[in-house]
């Protein structure tokens, strides 16, 4: 399997790992020159495999030992010697690693391209990890997404009208903020009533961006361009 430590598993659970290593170990290596090539200290690699081969011989000792204390009680149980029950765990160990295959091969299928082969193991692309990473258009739109719901909530108790600037109190001063903009809140526009009209309800700040989210008074958000935002708001201003 991919080498993931404790720390990069719960970096990688949080969303804070770009990259996570992961996946089923590939049946043959890329470069196989490269990756027999002792270009290291051998003995990290040594140390290693004494580690798993111990571990592999205290399972079947467990293994082993632990059928034949049950043979104790049931005599029709065969004894079984130290090497039948490491054929044993090494033949478990194999089917389970076949059965990881297939689930990592099924989720393959379900993200195709998420996982790139290195050498002998599968890790997640830069790409597919960059895409778990919610971009800050994205973050915005979750907080606007989150802002209509709680005004159309306002509206459907005040027979469709939205919060004028003296009810604004009653929605959370959370619920403005735009996400990783140091402080900055959506810009309401008062004296609007929940329509068909698609008049401008709640946008995006001045920011460095040319793309603005925009709430309407339909219920639809939408991006305009700063230019075209403009023109809109100028048109609301002469009605």
């Amino acid at each position: 399997m991919g080498r993931l430590s404790a720390g990069s598993a719960i970096l990688s659970i949080l969303g804070l790992a770009p990259v996570a290593w992961a996946g089923m170990a590939g049946p043959l290596p890329t470069n196989p020159e490269r990756i027999f090539r002792l270009n290291e200290t051998p003995l990290a690699r040594l140390q290693a495999i004494s580690f798993f081969l111990a571990v592999l011989l205290l399972c079947a000792a467990v293994v082993w030992g632990l059928w034949n204390y049950l043979q104790r009680d049931f005599p029709n149980l065969p004894r079984l010697s130290f090497g039948k029950a490491l054929a044993g765990v090494v033949l478990w160990g194999l089917l389970f690693v076949i059965i990881l295959a297939m689930i990592s091969g099924a989720r393959e299928l379900m993200t195709p391209g998420a996982w790139s082969k290195q050498g002998w193991t599968y890790r997640l692309s830069a790409g597919a990890a960059a895409s778990r990473e919610d971009s800050p258009a994205e973050l915005r739109r979750q907080a606007l997404e989150k802002l209509r719901m709680e005004l159309w909530h306002f509206a459907a108790t005040h027979n469709g009208r939205f919060p004028s600037v003296g009810e604004l109190t009653n929605i959370s001063p959370d619920l403005w903020e735009v996400p990783e903009t140091g402080g900055m809140h959506f810009v309401y526009v008062p004296g609007q009533s929940a329509d068909q009209s698609a008049n401008l309800l709640a946008y995006d700040p001045e920011l460095e961006i040319d793309q603005r989210l925009v709430l309407q008074t339909n219920g639809q958000i939408v991006t305009l361009k700063s230019e075209d935002l403009r023109l809109r708001l100028a048109q609301g201003e002469r009605q």
